[in-house]
């Protein structure tokens, strides 16, 4: 396989599991961004959709602001809900909560990948999700989906990676730090023909991607 000029050839097996990052307040969209209605459905089942059908064996959503209600109100089928109290430091501390999640499963089988989604990102779907993971399955440790050449998500962690990536994530920044520090092993995969990785920050953002025409994923 050749991805962003790179030839990756040894074909594995092993689980890939998907964290979805769902904690935030939403603040200027008036309420957590996991319930926020936009085309028919909630963020987070449209993340969690697009995660199963994707090709993840597991899926685990981080919950923070709004937690029981999401819980409440929305559908998310097959995958488990891990609650981030920490959620007001910042994504960073989303991104440890999942992990820590993944490295101990109840039924004590970590996966071998964890593959990371944004809940607001609502045309990163299906299509972006299997091409990171093909990518990971042709041998890469690290992968992340790009977009006009720049990194995007999803963005996959082989599991030996976990520990450092939870220690490097501090604040919003989340795993840019790591992933800047380890640019040259990561397997850009250019997501541009299936997916469009704008994200839903405020109403203006809602308005202008529910217009007819929006690209999706």
């Amino acid at each position: 396989m050749t991805t962003a000029g790179r030839t990756v050839r040894a074909d594995r097996a092993g689980s890939a599991a998907a964290l979805i990052l769902a904690a935030g307040a939403g603040a200027r969209l008036g309420g957590p961004k996991a319930l926020l209605w936009f085309q028919g459905r909630l963020l987070v089942e449209r993340a969690v959709e697009a995660a199963g059908s994707g090709g993840c064996g597991r899926i685990v959503v981080v919950l923070g602001a709004g937690a029981d209600e999401v819980m409440r109100r929305a559908d998310l089928g097959p995958a488990r809900s891990v609650l981030n109290r920490g959620w007001s430091e910042g994504m960073g501390s989303s991104l440890r909560a999942g992990l820590a999640a993944l490295d101990a499963p109840p039924d004590g089988a970590p996966a071998d990948a964890a593959l990371v989604l944004l809940v607001d990102q609502p045309f990163v779907g299906a299509a972006a999700v299997r091409a990171v993971l093909a990518a990971w399955r042709a041998g890469a440790r690290l992968a992340a989906a790009s977009y006009g050449g720049r990194r995007g998500h999803p963005v996959l962690f082989a599991r030996e990676h976990w520990a450092a990536v939870a220690r490097a994530a501090t604040g919003d920044a989340g795993a840019r730090g790591f992933l800047a520090s380890h640019a040259a092993q990561v397997l850009l995969v250019p997501c541009d023909a299936v997916a469009d990785p704008q994200d839903l920050d405020t109403p203006e953002d809602l308005d202008r991607l529910a217009r007819p025409g929006t690209p999706g994923a």
